[in-house]
């Protein structure tokens, strides 16, 4: 079957190394992945996230259906402000993560990733009732996401909105950013300050060149997927089908700040993520540092003594630290910082500790 592709990717194709992920042709990076990370760190990153799905939830019926769907409790939220949300099996398994805009008391954007955007929707189909409308708007949006330290002053050279007024997590839709109407939100997923736009398919092309253009004094360089990984991986944010999936709870993944077991509305999966909360979850994700040599990969098997206790849900060398670490799901008895465990590295048992998160947070 042939990869589906963003509105960007002629854009691209000729200077970006593309990958299939999740059945979309992706850059991976254009000018490698620790030069993309370090950009995003020290100044500025520009990535093309349209293969993320977005679903319009709107009616009267609309936040009740979605208490009953979401962790999270958006009878908090108010209009313009955006909130990180996990969507459960009755068992606690994840659905999937995603972010809730409120445009208003009766409208609703949900942002799902790519992978899951046809499972999602039947999902919510499947459980929702009463007076509400869902409108799958993924083909007709673009997403463009500018991070990094510089990238609020960046876009400010292309609107006349005070992009500072518009707090992290809030949003303003009509925003004209290089004269194209965005739906702006300061929001993101590197663990930097930044923004993601969304604009109707048809101007992204112009709105990604505008960018480039207005970033060439500030440092901002295209990034693909490598970068997004990494720098996502070092702040510790939860992708999905690694650190989540329908056999890993919000709870197990370490964001139960986004389940609110309290909320009026029961939700689907809140008797397991309630228990999980106030017992404490078998399993924790917990951040490990090599100790021996070796790069602890996505999937490899860990140990300690003779007893598999866990696995690596993501690993790398971090380019912020130059120090091969890794994102591991393992028994919670083994969780306690400065535990040593062994993590089987192609057949061979290589020695790490399990070592504090974030492994990177912004100053």
């Amino acid at each position: 079957m042939a990869l589906k592709r963003t509105p960007l990717f002629n854009d691209y194709k000729q200077s970006a190394k593309t990958v299939d992920f999740g059945g979309w042709e992706m850059p991976v990076s254009f000018s490698g992945i620790k030069n993309e990370h370090e950009a995003v760190r020290n100044a500025a990153g520009l990535f093309d996230v349209s293969h993320m799905g977005e679903l319009l939830v709107e009616g009267k019926d609309a936040l009740e259906n979605l208490q009953m769907l979401l962790t999270n409790d958006l009878s908090k939220l108010s209009d313009n402000q955006a909130q990180y949300n996990a969507m459960c099996t009755e068992d606690g398994g994840t659905v999937d993560d995603l972010i809730v805009y409120r445009r208003s008391e009766t409208s609703y954007l949900l942002v799902l990733n790519a992978a899951n955007i046809d499972s999602d929707i039947a999902w919510i189909k499947e459980h929702v009732t009463g007076e509400l409308t869902l409108t799958d708007q993924s083909e007709e949006t673009a997403l463009l996401a500018v991070q990094g330290p510089k990238a609020i002053d960046l876009l400010q050279t292309l609107t006349s909105t005070n992009l500072a007024e518009i707090r992290p997590f809030r949003f303003q839709e009509n925003v004209e950013i290089a004269s194209f109407p965005v739906f702006a939100s300061r929001t993101g997923y590197t663990g930097e300050d930044g923004f993601e736009l969304y604009v109707e398919a048809h101007l992204a092309s112009r709105l990604w060149a505008a960018i480039l253009q207005a970033g060439e004094p500030f440092g901002l360089l295209p990034c693909g997927l490598g970068a997004r990984d990494t720098l996502r991986f070092e702040a510790k944010l939860a992708l999905y089908g690694q650190e989540l999936s329908r056999d890993i709870s919000p709870i197990e993944a370490g964001i139960g700040f986004a389940v609110k077991v309290d909320k009026e509305k029961d939700f689907i999966g809140k008797r397991v993520l309630k228990r999980q909360k106030e017992e404490g979850a078998s399993r924790k994700l917990v951040g490990i540092e090599m100790i021996g040599r070796g790069i602890p990969r996505t999937d490899y098997v860990v140990y300690v003594g003779d007893n598999q206790v866990g696995f690596v849900t993501t690993g790398t060398q971090s380019p912020t630290l130059g120090r091969n670490v890794g994102l591991v799901l393992i028994d919670a008895e083994f969780s306690v910082l400065g535990t040593e465990i062994e993590v089987d590295i192609r057949g061979k048992r290589v020695l790490a500790k399990v070592v504090k998160t974030p492994f990177y947070k912004r100053s």
